[in-house]
């Protein structure tokens, strides 16, 4: 059974850091792009940051120079670096990733579970 879990979330104040980590496990024989989104009350779930395979990165134009995206192939592990948390950027956090997998043959998109940040004072 393949599953992504988060870890990492938790309350911070306005300028604080967080780090998230999301570890894929299963029969995985290749992991292509993992992203995080994020969900905030009442809004639409949105893409934050993605890497690549090859370790591109892009960022959503409100996280540009405080997030960082990286990954660990080793591990099968991404994770999210949030430096100057504002209280805008409190929401759930979900992984999300392109997975070939043995049971499936095939390459599917997966979901974690999601884990909260919540930034104030």
């Amino acid at each position: 059974q393949v599953q992504l879990v988060e870890s990492g979330g938790g309350l911070v104040q306005p300028g604080g850091s967080l780090r998230l980590s999301c570890a894929a496990s299963g029969n995985i024989l290749t992991i292509y792009t993992m992203r995080w989104y994020r969900q905030a009350p009442g809004k639409q779930r949105e893409l934050v940051a993605a890497i690549t395979a090859g370790g591109s990165t892009n960022y959503a134009d409100s996280v540009k120079g405080r997030f960082t995206i990286s990954r660990d192939n080793a591990k099968n592990t991404v994770y999210l670096q949030m430096n100057s948390l504002k209280p805008e950027d409190t929401a759930v956090y979900y992984c999300n990733a392109d997975l070939f997998t043995r049971a499936t043959m095939s390459t599917q998109n997966y979901w974690g579970q999601g884990t909260q940040v919540t930034v104030s004072s």
